[in-house]
């Protein structure tokens, strides 16, 4: 252990001496932390010999002490008890930021205003950096407690001082600042670090205490703001049934006030199930309850229940006793948006994923928009492949109903005695082999948004009548249920059918279809859309190679084929000609072999013959002729087409790579004829 006397001193000075001369010397007697800071010292290229730091300005000092305010409430108590304890014996005490700037002091004025000679004042930096080793910047860039004596400080005009640090941490183990205790060399006392740390100790305990405290009331705060912005009644219950608790919203969903129902028991407010309240009773339970549908009725009144998922939580129950109960009610129209957004009830399509410039597609997407302005429901007629749900869904989104949402059901592809079920739900023990907790419909969980009747030309004919029944009064009767409940929902159904065929063949109902049939909306086959094949083929290829990181492109010749077939299935049979190709092409090119062979026959090439032959007559191999019939073409097909290659090789008759080679080869610069 090293002895701080005279001898060591005076070893330590001429170290020092030899040190800031970059001279060669035994430093091994030195304290290995100390030699370590002096070698900082030096790479920071402070001047033993002159006081230097960093001083705040004003406002940023004031910045300072608000962020560590917290730091400072806590330590000045303990600088006080300390200073009270080396009042008058020449020692201050300062605190500092993990940064190393000075945020209080204490201690003995005459020896405050001798600190301030080598500018140790609020606002000053004392790291290592400015100051060179001192107990402030050493401790910090250690981490670590330290006590340096006269001689170990590296700037002249600290040595007649001996410096105590010891580093502050938070919560967390996180540095925050260093307690220096200061006083000259002849004074202190190895002692004296101790003192420092029992306080730095304690001082880290109450800032511990603080945090913990501080999380206890944020934590309450917080709870108490989340009870009452959840969208569920919370109601605590103590093992009496005694209301103890209730939130604002289960005031509201059981229209009870907080100052007539605490204390009470539940059951002389409201039964549960049943109209008398002592059928039921928690004890029934084995194990906790989750988001059960349950009526609940009110004690004393004729008005019909309402309907509540209800969930229970038992308290520290211990076999058959509980020390409390809570009950968390939802409204089914929450749980039902719950499951919407879990199941994918939702429109993904806008009006802009109908692709096509044609003017019979212009046309229906008004005909889309005017329906999207009405509440109306909406018919769609169309083959199937033409994309009726696409159209159902641009419909919902740009409608009023576009924050709700969209539930679409195929009637036909469900079992005739189950789609009734499916549609409107069914009270608990209604029918054999029903869920024992009852289910909702397809309509009950559309609330607020649009259902999506697919098939409508299929659905069974006592089914029509409930649904015509739904269209008249708005509102929905469960299978087994003895009360309607009340919906907002828009419509749209769609059908491949003939329905007035149907109405005839007494298979449609006449009055459901003028209920459904008032804002009709026809999606034209791919037949009469020949204008948009070669859109909707490019907008397949973008859309299905996106992610197979490929940049392929349809030969000119492929584009006549697919205008001139027929498509029995529409875009559905489009895209998967297009999926198919891609996988079969082994370049970046689908041409007419990549195509299914039906596509392809019947197939009548133009009888005009393509300018492409004249092009390869016209431009000599040897040479460019500027005057030539071909190169003229090409410009001709780039002024027509605005620059557009696809445009100009359909013009031309050629592949879009032929137009690229020869245009690369004869130095035509397609960008220049871009409008």
């Amino acid at each position: 252990m090293i002895q701080f006397d005279h001898e060591y001193m005076e070893r330590l000075n001429a170290a020092w001496e030899h040190f800031i001369a970059y001279k060669d010397f035994d430093y091994s007697f030195m304290r290995p932390e100390i030699l370590e800071s002096w070698k900082r010292s030096r790479d920071f290229q402070v001047n033993p010999y002159e006081r230097k730091t960093e001083i705040l300005n004003s406002e940023d000092i004031h910045a300072r002490l608000a962020a560590n305010s917290l730091l400072i409430e806590t330590v000045r108590p303990y600088m006080e008890r300390l200073y009270s304890i080396v009042e008058g014996s020449g020692f201050y005490l300062m605190l500092s930021d993990q940064d190393g700037y000075v945020l209080d002091l204490v201690g003995d004025r005459d020896i405050i205003e001798q600190g301030k000679e080598s500018l140790l004042v609020i606002g000053a930096n004392r790291k290592e950096s400015f100051a060179g080793t001192n107990a402030i910047g050493t401790c910090l860039a250690m981490k670590k407690p330290i006590q340096i004596w006269n001689g170990e400080h590296y700037v002249m005009s600290h040595k007649r001082y001996a410096c105590s640090g010891a580093p502050i941490f938070n919560h967390l183990g996180q540095l925050i600042g260093c307690l220096n205790l200061t006083g000259e060399f002849t004074k202190i006392h190895t002692h004296t670090l101790g003192m420092v740390l029992s306080a730095v100790d304690g001082i880290s305990k109450e800032l511990k205490i603080r945090n913990a405290y501080e999380e206890i009331e944020a934590m309450s705060a917080q709870r108490s703001s989340i009870l009452e912005s959840v969208s569920s009644g919370l109601i605590l219950l103590n093992e009496k049934n005694q209301i103890i608790q209730m939130n604002g919203n289960a005031q509201r969903m059981l229209k009870l006030e907080n100052k007539n129902a605490m204390g009470r028991d539940i059951f002389e407010l409201i039964s549960i199930d049943e109209p008398i309240h002592n059928h039921f009773s928690f004890s029934n339970f084995d194990r906790d309850v989750y988001n059960k549908e349950t009526n609940i009725y009110y004690v004393g009144s004729m008005l019909p229940p309402v309907k509540f998922n209800m969930s229970v939580n038992f308290i520290g129950r211990n076999g058959s006793h509980n020390k409390g109960i809570v009950i968390r009610l939802d409204e089914p129209k929450h749980i039902n948006k719950l499951v919407n957004k879990i199941g994918g009830f939702k429109a993904s399509y806008t009006f802009d994923n109908i692709i096509g410039s044609s003017l019979i597609t212009k046309k229906m997407i008004k005909t889309c928009e005017r329906a999207a302005l009405s509440s109306s429901n909406v018919l769609i007629l169309g083959e199937s492949g033409t994309g009726k749900e696409l159209v159902a869904q641009a419909v919902h989104n740009g409608s009023t109903f576009s924050k709700g949402p969209f539930v679409a059901i195929n009637c036909g592809a469900l079992p005739k005695g189950l789609i009734e079920s499916e549609l409107f739900g069914y009270e608990r023990g209604s029918f054999t082999g029903a869920n024992k907790e009852g289910n909702p419909g397809k309509f009950e969980l559309a609330d607020g948004g649009t259902i999506f009747l697919d098939e409508i030309g299929d659905m069974p004919l006592d089914v029509q009548v409930s649904l015509l029944r739904v269209l008249q009064t708005k509102e929905i009767v469960r299978i087994g249920a003895k009360y309607p409940k009340k919906i907002n929902v828009r419509i749209i159904a769609a059908t491949n059918r003939d329905l007035s065929e149907a109405i005839e063949a007494k298979t449609f109902r006449e009055d459901l279809f003028y209920r459904l049939n008032v804002l009709t909306i026809h999606v034209p086959p791919l037949r009469d859309r020949s204008n948009d094949i070669s859109e909707l083929a490019d907008y397949f290829v973008q859309t299905l190679t996106q992610q197979k990181n490929k940049n392929i492109h349809i030969a000119a010749e492929v584009y006549q084929v697919l205008r001139q077939y027929s498509w029995p299935g529409n875009i559905r049979e489009l895209e998967n000609a297009i999926e198919r190709a891609i996988n079969v092409t082994d370049d970046d090119e689908i041409r007419l072999e990549h195509l299914p062979r039906h596509i392809c026959q019947g197939f009548v090439p133009p009888s005009v013959p393509t300018p492409y032959h004249v092009i390869e007559e016209e431009i000599p191999a040897s040479g460019l002729n500027l005057k030539s019939s071909g190169y003229q073409l090409i410009l001709s097909s780039l002024e027509k087409s605005n620059g557009n290659i696809k445009e100009a090789a359909e013009l031309l008759g050629i592949s879009r790579r032929t137009l690229y080679r020869k245009m690369d080869k004869y130095k035509i610069d397609y960008k220049n004829y871009r409008g």
